[in-house]
């Protein structure tokens, strides 16, 4: 099963030094590029992860990223 394309474009976000986030993987989730619990109807789980440094971040919503959570520009390749 593939995720779901929430978005074709990176979305920009505000992450705290040791602040733990679930990264969407599904991309069924309302609240992207974040987890809200949609992906229990899937095979799917969040990517949790926790921010190295505080700082502005692109995270991907494609959900093609060879980097999760952040993204790599896939979503810009067919």
């Amino acid at each position: 099963m593939k995720p779901k394309v929430a978005e074709t474009f990176p979305v920009q976000v505000e992450l705290e030094e040791g602040k733990k986030y679930a990264w969407c993987t599904c991309g069924e989730s309302a609240k992207q590029p974040f987890c809200d619990g949609s992906h229990k109807s899937t095979e799917f789980l969040p990517m949790v992860y926790e921010a190295k440094e505080t700082g502005t971040k692109w995270l991907c919503q494609c959900k093609k990223t060879n980097k999760q959570p952040f993204c790599d520009g896939s979503h810009s390749k067919p």
